[in-house]
Protein backbone atom coordinates (compact mmCIF):
# COMPACT_ATOMS: atom_id res chain seq x y z
CA UNK A 1 0.00 0.00 0.00
CA UNK A 2 1.21 3.53 -0.71
CA UNK A 3 2.55 5.41 2.29
CA UNK A 4 3.28 9.10 2.55
CA UNK A 5 6.75 10.24 3.61
CA UNK A 6 7.35 13.34 5.72
CA UNK A 7 10.65 14.82 4.56
CA UNK A 8 10.84 17.00 7.67
CA UNK A 9 10.42 13.95 9.89
CA UNK A 10 13.00 11.94 7.95
CA UNK A 11 15.56 14.78 8.00
CA UNK A 12 15.10 14.88 11.78
CA UNK A 13 16.27 11.27 12.13
CA UNK A 14 19.91 11.81 11.17
CA UNK A 15 22.77 14.29 11.50
CA UNK A 16 25.52 12.79 9.30
CA UNK A 17 26.82 14.95 6.46
CA UNK A 18 27.29 13.58 2.92
CA UNK A 19 25.69 10.28 3.96
CA UNK A 20 22.64 9.48 1.78
CA UNK A 21 19.56 8.01 3.44
CA UNK A 22 17.07 6.09 1.30
CA UNK A 23 13.47 7.05 2.12
CA UNK A 24 11.69 5.45 -0.87
CA UNK A 25 12.23 3.34 -3.97
CA UNK A 26 10.41 3.23 -7.28
CA UNK A 27 11.12 1.93 -10.79
CA UNK A 28 14.68 0.89 -9.86
CA UNK A 29 15.37 4.37 -8.41
CA UNK A 30 16.20 5.46 -4.89
CA UNK A 31 14.86 8.62 -3.26
CA UNK A 32 17.68 9.77 -0.98
CA UNK A 33 17.87 12.54 1.59
CA UNK A 34 21.21 14.15 2.36
CA UNK A 35 22.48 16.81 4.69
CA UNK A 36 25.39 18.59 3.08
CA UNK A 37 27.87 21.14 4.39
CA UNK A 38 31.25 22.11 2.96
CA UNK A 39 32.37 20.66 -0.32
CA UNK A 40 32.43 17.21 -1.86
CA UNK A 41 35.03 16.10 -4.38
CA UNK A 42 34.85 16.23 -8.17
CA UNK A 43 33.24 13.11 -9.61
CA UNK A 44 30.83 11.79 -12.23
CA UNK A 45 28.35 8.95 -12.65
CA UNK A 46 29.15 7.05 -15.82
CA UNK A 47 25.87 5.18 -16.20
CA UNK A 48 23.10 7.37 -14.79
CA UNK A 49 21.79 10.90 -14.46
CA UNK A 50 21.47 12.42 -10.98
CA UNK A 51 18.80 14.81 -9.69
CA UNK A 52 19.31 17.30 -6.86
CA UNK A 53 16.34 19.15 -5.29
CA UNK A 54 17.16 21.59 -2.49
CA UNK A 55 14.66 21.41 0.35
CA UNK A 56 16.38 23.84 2.71
CA UNK A 57 19.51 25.99 2.47
CA UNK A 58 21.63 26.57 -0.62
CA UNK A 59 23.63 24.18 -2.79
CA UNK A 60 26.26 25.09 -5.35
CA UNK A 61 27.24 22.58 -8.00
CA UNK A 62 30.46 23.24 -9.85
CA UNK A 63 30.84 22.08 -13.43
CA UNK A 64 33.89 22.39 -15.68
CA UNK A 65 32.57 25.62 -17.22
CA UNK A 66 30.33 27.18 -14.56
CA UNK A 67 28.74 26.98 -11.11
CA UNK A 68 24.99 26.62 -10.61
CA UNK A 69 23.56 27.89 -7.32
CA UNK A 70 20.35 26.25 -6.13
CA UNK A 71 18.08 27.73 -3.45
CA UNK A 72 15.30 25.91 -1.60
CA UNK A 73 12.71 24.75 -4.12
CA UNK A 74 15.16 24.59 -7.04
CA UNK A 75 16.49 21.47 -8.73
CA UNK A 76 18.95 20.36 -11.36
CA UNK A 77 19.59 17.19 -13.34
CA UNK A 78 23.26 16.31 -13.78
CA UNK A 79 23.57 14.22 -16.96
CA UNK A 80 25.49 10.95 -16.81
CA UNK A 81 29.21 11.34 -17.37
CA UNK A 82 29.23 15.03 -16.33
CA UNK A 83 31.99 16.00 -13.91
CA UNK A 84 30.53 17.92 -10.98
CA UNK A 85 31.28 18.97 -7.40
CA UNK A 86 28.43 19.73 -4.97
CA UNK A 87 29.13 22.35 -2.28
CA UNK A 88 27.15 23.82 0.59
CA UNK A 89 29.37 26.78 1.39
CA UNK A 90 26.89 28.85 3.40
CA UNK A 91 25.85 26.32 6.04
CA UNK A 92 23.94 23.08 5.93
CA UNK A 93 21.72 22.26 2.96
CA UNK A 94 19.01 19.62 3.08
CA UNK A 95 18.80 17.95 -0.30
CA UNK A 96 16.54 15.38 -1.98
CA UNK A 97 18.60 13.30 -4.41
CA UNK A 98 17.29 10.84 -6.98
CA UNK A 99 19.68 8.12 -8.14
CA UNK A 100 19.38 4.80 -9.88
CA UNK A 101 19.33 1.97 -7.38
CA UNK A 102 22.78 1.22 -5.97
CA UNK A 103 24.49 4.26 -7.50
CA UNK A 104 27.56 5.18 -5.42
CA UNK A 105 27.37 8.82 -4.31
CA UNK A 106 31.00 9.42 -5.27
CA UNK A 107 30.69 7.78 -8.67
CA UNK A 108 33.12 5.09 -7.46
CA UNK A 109 32.13 2.17 -5.24
CA UNK A 110 35.55 2.23 -3.53
CA UNK A 111 35.17 5.81 -2.23
CA UNK A 112 31.38 6.00 -1.80
CA UNK A 113 29.40 6.45 1.36
CA UNK A 114 26.86 3.68 0.99
CA UNK A 115 23.24 4.85 0.89
CA UNK A 116 21.29 3.18 3.69
CA UNK A 117 17.60 2.82 4.38
CA UNK A 118 16.20 5.24 6.91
Amino acid sequence: MPEKVSLEEKFGLFTEQWSPKIVARFNDNEVRLCKLEGEYHWHHHADTDEMFLVIEGELEIDFDDRTETLAAGEMIIVPRGTEHRPRAARGEAKVFVMDAEGTPNSGDEATATKAVDL
